[in-house]
């Protein structure tokens, strides 16, 4: 347990009950392991609790901000590629996260290519939805969200969701790679203008995490999909970001994101 005043009264009461804790360092490392490195997103803030247990068919990081009490939960899918990233590497962000909208959040670790390639990653993110509702949260009581990639297999996630009547309450999505068809404008119009991600990089990495699936399969890109019932949808990415074009084109009207998207690109971030 990291973090300030987390005893049974402080944030720890907002997870789950029956977790098994990880020890963690005062900055939030786990202290079996090396501190994530590179993303600046793995420090938890003041105030904050993270708690390691299974959830559906892997690892999970559940995490509260101070201030987060539920009911209800959100359910974060990290970004990195499809080939890199974790749920520590992304657990200061949800705390942060956590503690602006009083929920507290799980962070699923998914399978990563090459290693395991399309469709693993997706099948375990289905895998830890379903673990949720079996431990007794109703669709309704989860906001899903995601970054990156993550934010791609979130929104697979959501349109089988959708089709089966049992979408989440909300969706939060931050610059989702959303087609991997790679035919948005913003793949070639920013590519000297995004700070992060090369994209003379991005077919490589599609053809390892795909390697050999067809790239529109809508479980890879939910662009393609369709979204019958959806809940409020808020996406958001940078003007100068490859994936601009994926979040704008999620949030369409002309697309089946229903319940009035929104999508916006910030000019700076």
């Amino acid at each position: 347990v990291a973090g300030a005043a987390v005893g049974d009264g402080g944030v720890l009461a907002a997870l789950p009950a029956g977790l098994r804790p990880i020890r963690m360092d005062k900055r939030g490392h786990g202290l079996s392991e090396a501190s994530p490195g590179g993303w600046g997103m793995g420090d938890l803030v003041a105030d904050a609790a993270a708690v390691l247990d299974r959830l559906g068919t892997g690892p999970g990081l559940w995490v509260a901000g101070g201030g987060a009490r539920g009911p209800g939960i959100m359910l974060h899918v990290h970004g990195g590629a499809f080939v890199m990233g974790s749920a520590r590497t992304h657990r200061g962000m949800l705390a942060r996260l956590s503690e602006l909208t009083g929920l507290p959040a799980c962070l699923p670790d998914y399978r990563l290519a090459p290693e395991h390639p399309f469709p693993a990653g997706f099948d375990d993110v289905r895998a830890a939805w379903d673990g949720l509702v079996a431990r007794g949260y109703a669709p309704g009581r989860i906001v899903l969200s995601g970054d990156s990639a993550g934010g791609g297999l979130m929104l697979g996630l959501l349109a089988q969701l959708c089709r089966a009547g049992t979408p989440p309450a909300a969706v939060l999505g931050f610059a989702p790679w959303a087609d991997l068809t790679l035919s948005g404008a913003s793949l070639n119009e920013n590519v000297a203008r995004d700070p992060i991600l090369p994209a003379w990089r991005v077919l490589e990495l599609r053809d390892i995490y795909l390697a050999g699936a067809p790239p529109d399969d809508p479980r890879a890109s939910p662009l393609l999909d369709s979204f019958p019932g959806c809940p409020p949808v808020f996406l958001q990415a940078a003007e100068a970001e490859i994936l601009r074009d994926d979040t704008l084109r999620m949030a369409a009207p002309r697309r089946a994101l229903g319940a009035h998207p929104r999508g916006h690109a910030q000019r700076r971030v």
